[in-house]
């Protein structure tokens, strides 16, 4: 009898200690990205331990003999869907509303000249895209509003030309977009559809500002911008929204209390996309003609680190929910797949990388799996 005792505790000991020596397991992070130049739309999975690999791939568009050009994706707050804008059609892209498991087609609407990016309020109940019109005249576009229940555009908001980085306010009152040929950042508010405030970030003349007519141009030379926005992101609490500015290479950070210039930061060549940490503390921006990703400390406006991708021409960026990794899309060039690379914010280094499709661009979170 004491054997047997004996030789239980010893067991026990045994499996405790190696239980204790088991690391836990890694979670799986799950991201959806959109290849524009050849209509495909992957599902990535990256986990510490396996690295990243394409889990799964769909097809979207109606034109079998062009690319339909899916350009902007975001999920839905429950993560059931998936909304991606094609910007290719005749002549006007759609909105597509997919289910996220299974890939089936649940609705898509007609909407303006290229819709690219796009975001949906925090109840889901209504997306905002911007109509970038890239191959269109040099005119004021707009901001399509859509209901996602039946899919229906309820409001096209005139705004400027060539909208773009479609983003709102983590209260869901505001949306924000940048005009690339007209030096402007517009704000939208959300409860009534309409243009709210304006405000100029050409070179030395960051103030307050007017949407023009369309039949004139908002700037003394028309469409010769200084800072060519391509992105206006809201802060993890709202009260700031920081812009890209593509040409001058450098982050606008404007005060939404008092809509004025705060602060400006230099970046690399080519700021293109951005994208903040929940806690509030980093701001991710992509560097399309740099070939990196920067990563701000938004307490002092220093610039942590500055990451180099595997490819060229670097799109768009989604940060995890625990604020552990940053998902960046690398459209490549020529023949080159697009890659989705990964980097970890705690080591501030790219740790993994997978190919999907040419000319990767839209990008968002889905979900993770497993892990404890």
């Amino acid at each position: 009898m004491r054997e047997i005792l004996t030789l239980c505790l010893t067991t026990a000991l045994v499996m405790g200690r190696a239980t204790a020596q088991t690391p836990p397991a890694s979670p799986d992070y799950l991201v959806w990205v959109a290849s524009e130049a050849t209509d495909r739309i992957a599902l990535v999975r990256y986990n510490a331990a396996t690295g990243a690999k394409v889990d799964r791939e769909f097809t979207i568009g109606l034109l079998p003999t062009d690319p339909d050009g899916p350009h902007g994706l975001s999920v839905s707050p429950d993560r059931r869907f998936l909304y991606i804008t094609t910007a290719h059609g005749q002549p006007f892209g759609f909105l597509w509303k997919i289910d996220a498991v299974t890939s089936a087609v649940v609705g898509r609407v007609e909407l303006g000249m290229f819709p690219a990016t796009l975001q949906l309020t925090p109840d889901g109940a209504f997306a905002y895209v911007v109509n970038f019109n890239v191959h269109g005249d040099m005119v004021p576009s707009s901001v399509s509003v859509v209901g996602t229940d039946d899919m229906l555009e309820i409001a096209r908001v005139p705004t400027c030309t060539m909208p773009h980085g479609s983003r709102l306010n983590p209260q869901g009152t505001k949306q924000y977009s940048a005009c690339m040929m007209d030096d402007m950042v517009v704000e939208i508010d959300t409860r009534s559809f309409g243009v709210s405030r304006v405000f100029s970030v050409a070179k030395g003349a960051e103030q307050v500002a007017e949407l023009a007519p369309a039949h004139h141009s908002p700037l003394p030379t028309p469409h010769a911008p200084s800072c060519s926005p391509t992105w206006a992101q809201p802060s993890a609490d709202g009260s700031r929204v920081y812009v890209a500015c593509n040409k001058s290479n450098e982050i606008l950070e404007i005060d939404v209390s008092s809509w004025a210039l705060a602060r400006r930061f230099p970046t690399a060549d080519g700021v293109y996309n951005l994208a903040v940490t929940r806690d509030g503390q980093l701001l991710l921006a992509t560097n399309k003609r740099g070939q990196s990703v920067s990563i701000f400390e938004l307490a002092t406006g220093k610039e942590l680190a500055r990451i180099a991708t595997k490819r060229r021409i670097v799109h768009g960026v989604v940060v995890s929910p625990d604020d552990r990794y940053a998902f960046v899309s690398v459209e490549g060039i020529g023949s080159q797949p697009g890659t989705v690379e990964v980097i970890d914010l705690r080591t501030r280094a790219a740790v993994a990388a997978a190919d999907v499709g040419q000319m990767a661009g839209g990008i968002d979170f889905w979900k993770t799996e497993g892990g404890h």
